[in-house]
């Protein structure tokens, strides 16, 4: 009950937090808000002087900025998200549909992660200073310090451009979520490979992992029993850390391969002067990260052994 009533006011925090960052910035961007709202509207070709000069008397963009954000506070306080400056839409719809396609890849992302880091980790931390370990943290290393825009370059290059294997962009089938889920996961992997790793390594050398083998289980047992509860829980915590990483990386992913996620939208709405879309989609994501750390607290607190004595 107190990590739920602890999330719940960090959630409060997030959203006055955000949307105050949020409408500031967007307020400060230079240029002319008007214009760039007609030219999300109508396209660029399409908008003259009198388009902006119509967009800026309905939209009222010249008025105080404290009032318009008091506004915003209160239709937040009755959960509506406003309209979108530029298609008229409901926040709240539009993102609806853009953060199912994000879930989806943000989801194929880290199950992809969890396939390949942690099972390598576990085996590497068996045999500390073998092989793998050794090779594992010469990849690791270099896996981690590729930009996840960078890492989604070169997959579209080898993969697509040179065997023309894979789609460069795209959304709809299967095989789109391959190229965008590569590029998020394998940085991903290789911290959850690292993580999984040092734990495992900690774990074995520890007077209870000795004693359940010596007690007679085989090696697969004490793993199975004793090894994978342990390592689970540095784990799972990171990986409510990893939801930082994971987001910033779809927010540029989703922009190279015409992700149609939130991260694409957000783009877009920074473009637009779409604030409404811009507080709507930050908060959302904020949000998120405060859902994602309770989920966490609450999942560790059921598997650590520690806790559980």
């Amino acid at each position: 009950m107190n990590t739920l009533m602890t999330r719940g006011i960090q959630a409060l925090m997030v959203a006055v937090l955000i949307g105050a960052a949020t409408f500031a910035m967007m307020r400060a961007l230079p240029g002319d808000a008007a214009y760039r709202i007609a030219a999300g509207r109508y396209g660029y070709d399409n908008v003259d002087t009198a388009a902006a000069d119509a967009v800026r008397a309905e939209l009222g963009l010249d008025g105080p900025a404290l009032p318009a954000f008091l506004n915003w506070l209160g239709d937040l306080l009755r959960l509506d998200f406003g309209h979108s400056l530029v298609s008229g839409q409901p926040v709240i719809a539009e993102i609806g549909h853009q953060l199912g396609a994000s879930l989806s890849l943000a989801a194929v992302a880290v199950l992809l992660s969890l396939i390949m880091g942690p099972p390598l980790g576990i085996l590497a931390g068996l045999r500390p200073g073998g092989m793998l370990d050794r090779v594992l943290l010469v990849v690791s290393t270099g896996l981690k310090a590729v930009p996840q825009f960078l890492m989604a370059l070169i997959l579209i290059l080898i993969l697509s451009v040179q065997l023309r294997l894979l789609p460069a962009a795209g959304y709809g089938a299967a095989r789109h979520f391959i190229l965008p889920a590569l590029a998020l996961a394998l940085g991903l992997a290789a911290v959850n490979a690292r993580i999984a790793r040092d734990a495992m390594a900690r774990i074995g050398a520890m007077p209870f992992y000795s004693f359940a083998q010596w007690k007679g289980l085989s090696p697969r047992q004490t793993l199975l029993r004793h090894g994978l509860r342990n390592v689970s829980v540095p784990l799972l915590t990171y990986l409510g850390l990893q939801f930082v990483t994971l987001v910033e990386g779809v927010v540029v992913v989703e922009a190279i391969f015409g992700w149609p996620g939130i991260g694409h939208a957000l783009v877009h709405a920074i473009f637009s002067r779409d604030v409404p879309m811009v507080q709507g989609t930050a908060l959302c994501l904020g949000l998120g990260f405060v859902l994602i750390n309770a989920v966490i607290d609450l999942v560790t607190g059921r598997i650590d052994p520690r806790r559980a004595a």
